[in-house]
């Protein structure tokens, strides 16, 4: 296909059976559905940098399998509204938001990477919205990842507000670069090394819009990849300890992989929650769901058939 060429597709990729707007304080969220509208519901959490598209091959799956599948984008990713405020808090906060409006019962609840981090501490306080939680690479353990140090997180809180403050007196001069459609996936590509092109190409027309300039990202330029503060792992697995509800996480062991925690089954294991289930794949990368997505959707629908 040419690089002017919109249109990619992926094997087994679906697009949305509905699409429809929650109400976060305001904001407006973006939700995508695939599935029967009155099937038993399963809401999807993306990770950083994502959206609710990147799971266009693996929601069909959990679809066809008979669940409503509920997947919304993050404030300032995808179709949702861009904000003047962007934290961990706040996207914790919007999670609440989609899920009450989904349903007044317990969901089974899944989130990939940072969206799984920030389902941890959703749960913490409600935990009566899940009947079930799927952690797909987001238990970040004591040995990975660390935040910032506090005593240094405060002398670099004038300069990161300073910075905050003067990206967003420039927001009217921020924009993402604009590429081609292969640009952009080659740019991406750093992100996800394990993922083939055919696939970042087709990502990029799910999650990118064509201008008059070229492709750009649908995220907002005042985003970028940071820190989350203040944070610390111990305080997820403090989380992690205290869920009540069927719990079912899956770890990726790939060292090199950029984007992952690179926490262990050694590290993991001592806080799961009694009946807690854990698997380790030292052969999928932190994209599981993207990488493999038969196996990992066979393994979240064999978790939710032993469900009482």
């Amino acid at each position: 296909m040419g690089e002017n060429d919109e249109t990619r597709t992926f094997p087994g990729a679906r697009r949305p059976d509905r699409s429809w707007s929650a109400d976060s304080s305001g904001l407006r969220l973006h939700v995508n559905e695939w599935g029967d509208p009155d099937a038993p519901v399963i809401g999807l959490v993306h990770g950083g940098f994502d959206f609710s598209l990147t799971f266009s091959v693996f929601a069909p799956m959990l679809a066809d399998a008979g669940w409503r599948v509920v997947a919304w984008d993050a404030r300032g990713h995808g179709d949702s509204e861009r904000a003047h405020y962007y934290s961990w808090t706040a996207d914790v906060r919007d999670h609440l938001a989609v899920i009450t409006s989904i349903s007044e019962e317990p969901i089974v609840l899944l989130g990939h990477s940072k969206g799984g981090g920030q389902l941890l501490d959703l749960l913490d306080g409600r935990p009566y919205l899940a009947r079930a939680f799927v952690n797909l690479d987001g238990l970040p353990s004591q040995f990975s990842s660390p935040d910032v140090p506090d005593r240094e997180r405060r002398r670099m809180r004038r300069a990161d507000l300073t910075s905050g403050l003067d990206r967003r007196r420039r927001r009217n001069e921020l924009s993402r670069r604009p590429d081609t459609i292969e640009g952009l996936a080659a740019r991406r590509q750093p992100m996800n090394p394990r993922l083939p092109s055919e696939w970042l190409e087709f990502l990029v027309t799910q999650g990118a819009r064509r201008d008059a300039e070229g492709w750009r990202w649908k995220i907002d330029p005042l985003l970028h990849l940071g820190g989350f503060g203040p944070w610390r792992p111990g305080w997820s697995m403090d989380h992690l300890a205290s869920l009540e509800m069927p719990f079912l996480g899956v770890l990726s062991g790939v060292v090199d992989d950029p984007m992952g925690w690179n926490s262990r089954r050694r590290d993991i294991e001592p806080f799961l929650p009694p009946g807690g289930q854990l698997e380790f794949y030292d052969d999928i990368g932190h994209f599981l769901h993207i990488e493999q997505p038969r196996f990992i959707a066979d393994l979240v629908l064999d978790f939710l058939g032993r469900l009482s």
